[in-house]
C-alpha cells in the first residue's frame, strides 16, 4: 500500500556507508547490504538508527527505460561528520532539493507496483518532474525486510515542471 505523496524541502546531509554498481536486471541490493550491516555497529558519529537505500542514476536514466542499463546503489546510515568513519565506509554528501515522499508499507514484490505508480501514474499528472538528485528509501523502526507489514518512506527527487508554451 502506497500513500501520499507529501513534497518536502530536504536540507543536505551527510551520509555513509557503500556502495555497488547494478542494474535492475542485474540486481546486487542483497549483496550490498552483506556488506554494510556487520559494519554499522562501527560507526560512532551515526545521527539515529535510520538506513538509506540510496541510488544514483545517470541523467536521463528512465528515458527511455532499459532495465540493463547501470547505476549506482549505496547503503548508508546518516553522520553528524565524515571524519573517523569505520574502515571500508565512504563518505555521501545527501544534497538539499525538493522530494516528493511517499509511505509505502509491503515487501520487496509489492513496492515494484508502488514504483509503477510513482513513475507512470503519479508523476506524469503531478506538475513536478524528475530532478537529477538522488533517490532513495528511508528505512526506519518499523522496517523489516520481506515482510508484508514492512514500512518505509520513498523519496522522489522532484522539481516543478516547465510548462509547455500553448499552440
Amino acid at each position: 500500500m502506497i500513500t501520499g505523496p507529501r513534497i518536502v524541502h530536504l536540507e543536505q546531509k551527510l551520509l555513509a556507508g557503500r556502495h555497488l554498481e547494478m542494474s535492475f536486471a542485474r540486481n546486487r541490493t542483497f549483496e550490498l547490504w552483506t556488506t554494510f550491516m556487520p559494519r554499522r555497529r562501527h560507526f560512532t558519529n551515526g545521527v539515529n538508527e535510520h538506513l538509506y537505500s540510496l541510488q544514483v542514476y545517470p541523467e536521463h536514466f528512465f528515458r527511455p527505460f532499459d532495465p540493463n542499463r547501470s547505476f549506482t546503489k549505496w547503503a548508508l546510515l546518516e553522520v553528524t561528520s565524515h571524519e573517523g568513519l569505520p574502515e571500508g565506509m565512504e563518505p555521501f554528501v545527501l544534497p538539499a532539493g525538493a522530494y516528493a515522499v511517499f509511505d509505502f508499507r509491503g515487501n520487496a514484490a509489492q513496492a515494484q507496483a508502488a514504483f509503477r505508480y510513482i513513475y507512470g501514474e503519479w508523476l506524469p499528472k503531478s506538475g513536478y518532474a524528475l530532478d537529477n538528485r538522488p533517490h532513495f528509501e528511508l528505512l526506519g523502526a518499523k522496517y523489516r525486510r520481506d515482510d508484508p507489514g514492512s514500512e518505509e518512506e520513498i523519496w522522489i527527487p522532484v522539481r516543478e515542471a516547465m510548462l509547455r508554451p500553448g499552440p
